[in-house]
């Protein structure tokens, strides 16, 4: 029976390399000369640092840029949190890996009223759908790319 795995992951290899660029590009710009702007990455969180809020939103525009270009969603930018000191303005992004169990059960009903024919069960972070034909999956793969989930989603592990 074929069947396919709904996932939500970041690649990051790439989110290493979109984080890289964003240095190498406020590092050249005139703009962010002596403002002590910076960005950092460590354990599925991103830091971005600089010495006004209109420079961390500057920041933020080019990191989003850069994910843009790296085929990395910008979804997984939604989870934030801002700080503001007199001497700086921090905000830090913490990028989820896997499914919640509110997000799963949406995505299992939307599935079990686009089509009676597909089965779908939850598994831990992520759910696997099958059914009897290989075109009813892609079908609901098309009808899942339509709606628009407030996390990226990955379809993997397409089994025949």
């Amino acid at each position: 029976m074929p069947s396919f795995d709904i996932t939500s992951e970041f690649n990051q290899q790439e989110v290493i390399n979109a984080i890289d660029q964003m240095n190498r590009e406020i590092i050249n710009r005139y703009d962010f000369k002596d403002t002590n702007t910076s960005v950092s990455f460590s354990n599925s969180t991103i830091s971005l640092r600089s010495t006004t809020e209109e420079r961390l939103n500057a920041a933020d525009q080019v990191l989003r840029e850069k994910f843009a270009k790296r085929n990395v969603s910008i979804k997984f930018l939604s989870n934030f949190n801002d700080e503001q000191t007199p001497s700086e303005a921090k905000r830090e992004y913490t990028l989820k890996s896997g499914l919640d169990k509110e997000i799963s059960k949406i995505i299992v009903k939307d599935l079990k009223e686009f089509s009676k024919k597909i089965q779908s069960s939850i598994q831990d972070q992520s759910i696997r759908v099958s059914s009897k034909k290989r075109d009813e999956l892609q079908d609901a793969i098309s009808y899942l790319k339509e709606k628009n989930y407030k996390v990226f989603l990955n379809y993997g592990n397409f089994r025949d």
